[in-house]
Parts: C-alpha cells; sequence; structure tokens
C-alpha cells in the first residue's frame, strides 16, 4: 500500500475538523519545503521517534546508455536518504 499527498491532506483534514483544507495543505508544503531547504543546504532534519533525513554523496561513474550501449559519463551528485528512528523501526517489525 501507499499513500500519496492527496491521501495524506484526507487523513490530516480528518484528524484536524477545525482547521480549513488550505490551511492543512499550506502546513504540508512548509513542512516538506523546510525539509528539501535544509537538505539543500547539506544540513540534516532530524524528527524524534520518526528518523532523520539526510544526503550522501554519490562518486562519478562510468554508466552505459541502455539503447546504445555506450558507455557514459556519470557525474557524482548528493542523494537524499533516510534513516528511520527507534521508535519507527518498532513499529515496522511489530508482530
Amino acid at each position: 500500500m501507499r499513500m500519496i499527498r492527496s491521501e495524506l491532506l484526507q487523513a490530516l483534514a480528518k484528524q484536524s475538523p477545525s482547521m480549513r483544507s488550505e490551511e492543512i495543505e499550506r502546513v504540508v508544503d512548509v513542512f516538506f519545503d523546510e525539509i528539501a531547504k535544509r537538505l539543500a543546504e547539506g544540513g540534516r532534519v532530524e524528527l524524534r521517534g520518526f528518523g532523520a533525513f539526510s544526503t550522501r554523496e554519490r562518486d562519478a561513474r562510468k554508466g552505459r546508455n541502455p539503447r546504445t550501449g555506450d558507455s557514459v559519463e556519470v557525474p557524482g551528485k548528493r542523494v537524499p536518504y533516510f534513516k528511520p528512528g527507534k521508535d519507527m523501526r518498532l513499529r515496522l517489525n511489530a508482530e
């Protein structure tokens, strides 16, 4: 099962009937924008009990064009990384 953004907004609206849908959407936008902004700055976002967002460096490497089979240079880059917290791991592995 997966949850898309609109389903998240609906779930939050159900749990917060006093908030208008526009307010809930704004809160979610600010939440994700702040995480992305901090990661773009090279920072880390830690949410106790949930997990930590950070970035990792990927080295440059040689890849292959799947269509032609030609070798291509793939530049190094930073990629987002999520490490679940202890409480999250326990919830996921509860019997």
